[in-house]
């Protein structure tokens, strides 16, 4: 393991000279452009683990991607491997069946004694694409919309306000992928610093419970340039965003099974070691 093998990965080729708020941007997204957010092993019979050099392995020498427990994990040891001051945090996903747990690790780093949050994997249109300063209410705007982090006293929210989508195919006028909300909050989060272990019980439920999101539904999702990929079960979805007209373009499809992996393989860039069983039971999940 070591720091120049993810750096090359995520095809970040700048100055290491110094530990500034430019770099920490520039390595972030970076990661979210080259790194999926995927839970795949869990439907090719594979078990994923929260040790930091089988994650490393997996992500950097194997070109997969990961959950934000392996993402997370990893982006939060390459940033105390270059020197940041960085805490690992633990976050409740709102909205789903598992809010009333710590399901999503975050990291929160320091830079001239300003806190950031860091979240370089939690897919979709709700992928942050750079950290976001720990400020209580300030609008920060990104490509995908408007953040903001709302000190709540106990606890802080990340909101993030959405632009109006716009489906080109009418097949999926109505699809139940679509987020719809303008303003959304997406998890709750203390200050709490966590470790490792305090996630070990959480890898396990999502990865087995009958009732949880990642065993109901095979996801990837990849950042670009304008907006992001998305394939959940059978639905390959392209978003480009156009904030100077307000909206964002979803082009979506259904696909077979005879397509996924030439579909992983194209537009993730990635390549299966064991046979995926697609999966898209019902659960709630929006792009």
């Amino acid at each position: 393991m070591n720091s120049e093998e993810y750096l090359e990965r995520i095809g970040f080729h700048g100055s290491m000279d110094k530990l500034d708020l430019v770099t920490l941007k520039l390595i972030h997204k970076q990661h979210v452009m080259s790194v999926p957010f995927e839970n795949l092993s869990i439907h090719c019979g594979e078990r994923i683990t929260m040790d930091i050099e089988a994650i490393f392995n997996k992500i950097v020498r194997c070109s997969r991607g990961g959950w934000c427990l392996e993402n997370n994990l990893l982006f939060g040891w390459l940033m105390r491997e270059l020197g940041y001051n960085t805490t690992m945090l633990g976050s409740r996903v709102l909205g789903d069946n598992e809010c009333d747990h710590e399901t999503h690790l975050i990291n929160k780093v320091v830079i001239d004694g300003k806190p950031y949050v860091t979240d370089v994997s939690f897919g979709v249109s709700f992928q942050i694409w750079e950290p976001l300063e720990l400020v209580s209410g300030k609008d920060q705007p990104q490509a995908g919309g408007i953040f903001r982090l709302i000190d709540k006293g106990e606890f802080w929210v990340l909101e993030k306000t959405s632009r109006k989508p716009e489906v080109l195919n009418p097949d999926f006028a109505k699809s139940s992928l679509v987020n719809r909300e303008e303003t959304k909050q997406i998890y709750c989060f203390t200050l709490t610093p966590r470790q490792p272990d305090h996630f070990f019980e959480t890898s396990h439920t999502l990865q087995t419970d009958p009732n949880s999101l990642f065993t109901n539904k095979s996801i990837c999702s990849l950042q670009t340039q304008t907006g992001f990929r998305a394939l959940v079960g059978w639905t390959y979805s392209e978003v480009t965003y156009k904030p100077e007209e307000g909206v964002d373009i979803f082009d979506m499809k259904q696909v077979t099974d005879d397509e996924i992996e030439q579909i992983l393989r194209e537009k993730f860039k990635i390549k299966l070691q064991n046979k995926l069983q697609t999966v898209n039971k019902k659960a709630c999940y929006t792009i």
